[in-house]
């Protein structure tokens, strides 16, 4: 009997790191965040609620801006209003998710698949709904302080929010080096806060230290659920000498220490 290959999964062009950043409401702060974001080739998702564009208190970035602000970025759910919606009925629940993506896909033009929970507030009944609505993830609040990639993808836990520990786990992040693991760092928040406790050079200290990595991927949430899917769709030989990829997405292994891209729609020897 031969031996079996050792066959890993892999981030895009075979690494195996990845960053995603979660920010939610829209607000104004989001324009010097993308900024910084796009100087440092990272990557994030910006939850919006639609139906709270004109808010005196905290101005919001405008529906019109969505789609040349956020390019190269996600647009996601955060409801229409903000409820907390472990207090709502489903039809109430319903609503709130539908007519926010109906809003957000007609700024940004694309289909939009992802959702952070409003005050974080969830239940299991609202998590089964979920992707009814066409909503293929949503994270909740809190920090992990870990880099193990979701298990469940409506209870999606982040690293940190950027005011717990984001140098600390930064550091740890990068010193990661074991390349029989997968590691996802993961940081959310308000771009507010950046204003409200006067520390923007604190976002800007961690994209400048964790941007332009080689071994890392930089990629929106959807992007890597995407990714998590498309994995999960390979169909391997019982022997490993193949794989076929039925979606339309490239994958990436490592096969024995080499990497092999397993382009959509292919059969490939391994």
């Amino acid at each position: 009997m031969n031996k079996p290959k050792t066959i890993y999964y892999c981030y895009p062009e075979g690494k195996n790191k990845a960053l995603t950043m979660s920010y939610d409401d829209g607000c104004s702060e989001d324009r010097r965040l993308v900024e910084i974001f796009n100087k440092n080739g990272i990557k994030g998702t910006f939850n919006i609620n639609a139906g709270l564009r004109d808010y005196p208190e905290r101005p919001r970035v405008q529906l019109d801006e969505f789609k040349e602000l956020y390019k190269g970025h996600e647009v996601a759910v955060h409801t229409l209003t903000h409820p907390t919606i472990e207090r709502c009925n489903l039809a109430q629940v319903t609503q709130q998710v539908l007519e926010d993506r109906k809003i957000l896909e007609k700024a940004v033009g694309y289909p939009v698949r992802g959702m952070a929970y409003p005050n974080g507030s969830y239940t299991e009944e609202i998590e089964k709904l979920l992707p009814s609505l066409g909503i293929r993830y949503s994270r909740v609040v809190g920090s992990s302080d870990n880099f193990a990639l979701p298990k469940n993808m409506y209870e999606w836990k982040s690293t940190c929010h950027h005011n717990h520990n984001l140098l600390e786990n930064a550091e740890q992040f990068l010193a990661l080096f074991k390349k029989q693991y997968l590691y996802l760092m993961y940081v959310w928040g308000h771009s507010f806060e950046f204003t409200t406790k006067d520390n923007w050079d604190l976002m800007e200290n961690f994209c400048s230290k964790v941007g332009g990595k080689d071994d890392t991927w930089y990629c929106t949430n959807i992007q890597f659920v995407d990714w998590q899917d498309t994995m999960k769709a390979l169909q391997f030989a019982a022997d490993g000498s193949f794989v076929y990829n039925p979606t339309a997405n490239d994958a990436w292994l490592n096969v024995d220490g080499e990497i092999r891209c397993v382009k959509g729609g292919q059969l490939v020897n391994l």
